[in-house]
């Protein structure tokens, strides 16, 4: 019996979790596995690099999960520095291009797994490709910060963006002894949160000593006579800079997929079914920070570039490739954040991803405490609440404080996913002990106010 290959387009999360999973499932005698990675690693945390960048994490190689020889031990043609450049639905093939020795050839696939990731933001502006100015999306990106960083002709960092990775390299920088300022397009930092919460982030920021910046749309970067950055410009000011951090998001990588027909939703990600099969493709698979993903919330589709996602997507198409069977219902929208000690977190909607969807809500805003207000080392968080008009239906929380703050959101989470009125997450039966919780914990406040929220709205 000749096995069936599986090719794999992408060597981090989805993709090698994707091969792995088959491998345990199928061995070589019934399916081949071959990966494409285009860069020098493979399985590895994008998301820890900026608390590598910052100390936090020692070295480059602590983020790795699985080098290439493991993969290969385990009978994966794990290819590395090779970029696939095409793929031929029709044919069954890719072209690829090895990057170390200028060869391209073709390989044959009888599935195929496309997980091609996102790319940085990177606007088309003068300078944005001036030495000092980086993005942070890959390992080698973080080398590269961390070089430049010790190349600085001072110690004045600009970053441009305020969302996770912005503020998270913020601290990185601030940590490595940089003045830090933040050009922020928006109204407040943290996008992901409604601005009156982003507000809280801004304060703390300041705080810090990071000055923020709002409503600053970037013209252009500065350089001097030797080519490297010098400031940054805005629509009413020049930001003066030794070293530059683009933190302004990702997009889904789907210009192969986009160059071979295949379906791509209204935020440019890849659309699949509940098995991450690319839709009207029996045997192509799309996972990871690539795809879209259905707002279970919203009831829409969205782009979130996140390595948890992409290890579930990963873990099922390689069930659903190698002979078993799995699904990937959705998701909430939960993130977690923190600069320096302040902890940032969000689930569900904001009032604007409400409105979007023509949903009529309320909200209740609370400050409490982490622990019991008399305990010490209690710390003040603010949690606010959306919730259904009428039905009280839990639309979405944001908490911004300190001490365990952030994965109080897990709590809204579940009751997100479970379809939980507030009137619900009332009643539930949480853990309480002065050093982890007041009697009413800080969801439960917040729940609370939303029930009478709601039950005015009622009466309108």
């Amino acid at each position: 019996m000749t096995a069936e290959r599986l090719v794999v387009i992408g060597g981090d999360a989805a993709g090698m979790s994707a091969a792995s999973q088959a491998r345990r499932l199928k061995g070589p005698e019934e399916l081949s596995i071959v990966a494409f990675e285009r860069g020098h690693f493979s399985s590895y945390s994008a998301c820890g690099i900026p608390y590598w960048v910052s100390g936090d994490v020692a070295g480059r190689d602590d983020l790795i999960a699985r080098a290439p020889e493991e993969h290969r031990a385990r009978a994966i043609d794990l290819r590395m520095r090779t970029e696939v450049t095409e793929i031929h639905v029709a044919g069954q093939r890719v072209r690829a291009l090895d990057r170390e020795s200028g060869e391209t050839y073709w390989t044959g696939f009888d599935k195929l797994v496309i997980a091609t990731g996102a790319r940085p933001v990177r606007p088309a502006l003068p300078g944005m490709d001036a030495a000092g100015v980086h993005g942070v999306q890959t390992l080698d990106d973080g080398q590269a910060l961390l070089d430049s960083l010790d190349r600085a002709p001072g110690r004045r960092a600009v970053v441009v963006g305020a969302g996770y990775i912005g503020v998270e390299m913020a601290e990185a920088l601030l940590k490595h002894g940089f003045q830090v300022t933040v050009l922020n397009r928006g109204e407040q930092p943290m996008a992901t949160l409604d601005p009156d919460m982003g507000r809280l982030v801004h304060d703390a920021m300041d705080g810090l000593g990071i000055t923020t910046v709002n409503g600053a749309e970037v013209t252009k970067i500065l350089t001097g006579a030797d080519g490297r950055v010098t400031a940054v410009a805005t629509n009413d000011a020049s930001h003066p800079a030794d070293v530059v951090v683009l933190g302004i998001g990702v997009e889904p990588e789907t210009t192969l997929a986009r160059a071979a027909g295949l379906p791509v939703g209204p935020h440019g990600g890849l659309l699949t079914d509940l098995s991450m099969r690319v839709v009207g493709h029996d045997n192509i698979w799309a996972g990871g920070d690539c795809v879209e993903v259905l707002d279970l919330v919203a009831g829409r589709t969205r782009h979130i570039a996140l390595g948890t996602h992409a290890n579930k997507h990963g873990q099922i198409i390689g069930a659903n490739v190698g002979g078993g069977y799995g699904t990937f219902p959705g998701v909430v929208g939960t993130a977690v954040s923190k600069v320096c000690d302040l902890e940032i977190a969000r689930t569900g909607l904001r009032e604007k991803d409400a409105r979007a969807v023509g949903l009529r809500f309320v909200t209740a805003t609370i400050e409490s405490t982490g622990r019991a207000g008399y305990y010490p080392g209690a710390q003040p968080m603010t949690v606010k609440m959306l919730a259904e008009h009428r039905t009280g239906r839990l639309l979405g929380v944001q908490i911004v404080g300190r001490d365990g703050a952030a994965k109080r959101v897990d709590i809204a989470a579940v009751a997100l996913t479970a379809g939980l009125t507030v009137e619900q997450l009332t009643a539930l039966d949480l853990g309480y002990a002065p050093p982890f919780s007041p009697v009413w914990d800080p969801i439960l406040v917040a729940a609370r106010k939303a029930v009478t929220a709601v039950r005015r709205a009622g009466t309108a």
